[in-house]
């Protein structure tokens, strides 16, 4: 059963702190698709995602909202920046490349899924194969190798077995053999094992800055080309998760794997373009003339047209996508007519004040006060934040967004840093608890908040 939007705000409630509108818009969204489901098809044809814009300062949780709904929906997730398009003629990236992208994140859900699915069987399998590698069966007529005949080059089973055995004493060896693997002691065991290895001319043109156009035609074109293979002599422990994987993958039908990544991407789809704001407006005299160019290079994308990726053609018509800017200069009304009817509903998040900031240091489920305390408890060290402790640090991270460059719950990563960087540094024996009071944090970040230069470079 889908989650309802008042569960889909109480899971998100969890991560993310205020912002209720947002939550509100894209559980609505996300319930919209379950609803969309259940029609009959010649009308589910005709409804599709209605997208959202989100307004509001950086740091305010636009991209985490985002980022937890499609974890949510188990939905495959991009994000990309729209500064990173150009249009045609200048340097930048294509817009096809958001898709191919996102059908890459489908692709990787869907065999994961497939693989844990079929694991037993793989571990199995590669049980077997593990057998058989300790013990070779050296009494079937090996492969013609013209190096081992020129130069006499032994395998590691004549070394380790010597001469060929008949078939019952090979039986009986790979018997006792899975028995000693079944009890764990051959572990440290070393066997030779083959992997794939990318080809190095893939390597020097993937390292040379090639596009995504061609990056994505490169992979497919490797897709039918043989993979080159190299042996590497592991212990038994890592041999049998490689062997694992292997085994996996040759029982997964990979077409069969595409298409459901395909239908994944097309209908639970989630895109998060992020900077929408910067390629507002059509100013010739700005630097950046481009930024009219890069809306229209991405309006069909986001109205819906055909993308031909590894997995196959995708139609992007039903992918829900969701922009965010801060529009602190421009304004939503400064992009483009059509692009501004692909994005019907428009939410405003409200910057942080200091009272959401100890909020956030505390409620979420990764918090960053429960992150730093587990990290030293790992060396035996205690934080014990207080309530004006965490209130002290909220007032400076809200103080210094308002002094300087306001960049949201970002900045508690900042004087959390400073905080504790003594702690951190000095680290400590087992059992010493560090209480977080107000009295530490303002002898700790008085000087640097109250002096404005200095807050700027180090807060």
């Amino acid at each position: 059963m889908e989650l309802t939007p008042a569960q889909i705000v109480e899971e998100l409630d969890k991560y993310i702190i205020g912002q209720e509108q947002a939550k509100r818009a894209v559980a609505i969204a996300l319930r919209n698709r379950y609803r969309r489901r259940k029609l009959p098809k010649e009308m589910r044809d005709e409804i599709l995602p209605k997208n959202i814009l989100m307004i509001g300062p950086t740091g305010v949780g636009k991209t985490e909202i985002a980022r937890r709904l499609a974890r949510l929906a188990h939905a495959p997730f991009v994000k990309v920046e729209a500064t990173k398009f150009t249009e045609v003629g200048y340097v930048g990236r294509d817009v096809d490349s958001i898709i191919r992208e996102l059908v890459d994140a489908a692709l990787r859900m869907v065999k994961a899924e497939k693989m844990a699915s079929v694991e037993d069987q793989a571990r199995e399998l590669a049980e077997q194969r593990l057998v058989e590698l300790l013990v070779p069966d050296r009494s079937k007529p090996a492969a013609f190798n013209p190096m081992e005949m020129l130069f006499g080059m032994g395998s590691q089973a004549s070394e380790q077995y010597g001469e060929p055995k008949n078939r019952e004493e090979i039986f009986q060896l790979r018997a006792e053999t899975e028995r000693l693997l079944a009890l764990g002691e051959l572990e440290d065991s070393i066997v030779e094992v083959e992997v794939e290895k990318s080809s190095s001319a893939w390597d020097m043109m993937a390292a040379g800055g090639m596009d995504d156009a061609a990056m994505n035609a490169l992979e497919m074109l490797g897709e039918l080309l043989p993979g080159r293979v190299e042996k590497r002599r592991v212990r038994v422990r890592e041999a049998r998760e490689i062997l694992v994987q292997q085994e996996a993958a040759k029982l997964l039908d990979m077409e069969a794997v595409k298409a459901e990544a395909v239908q994944l991407a097309e209908e639970n789809g989630i895109v998060f373009i992020d900077e929408i704001d910067k390629i507002a407006g059509s100013d010739r005299n700005s630097p950046d003339v481009s930024r009219e160019g890069v809306q229209r290079d991405i309006l069909p994308i986001i109205e819906g047209s055909t993308v031909i990726t590894k997995a196959g053609p995708v139609r992007t018509d039903y992918i829900l996508f969701v922009a965010a800017g801060a529009f602190h200069v421009a304004k939503p009304a400064d992009l483009i007519p059509e692009l501004q009817g692909r994005f019907p509903i428009r939410v405003s998040l409200e910057s942080l004040t200091a009272q959401d900031f100890a909020r956030i240091l505390i409620e979420p489920r990764n918090s960053l006060t429960k992150q730093y305390a587990a990290l030293l408890a790992t060396e035996g060290v205690e934080l014990d934040f207080t309530e004006d402790g965490i209130l002290a640090i909220a007032e400076i991270a809200e103080k210094v967004n308002r002094t300087t460059e306001n960049i949201g719950a970002r900045r508690l990563h900042t004087v959390l840093e400073h905080l504790l960087e003594e702690v951190s540094f000095q680290g400590s024996g087992a059992g010493e608890k560090v209480v977080i009071d107000q009295a530490y944090v303002r002898s700790r970040l008085k000087d640097i908040s109250d002096d404005q230069d200095l807050s700027r470079y180090i807060l």
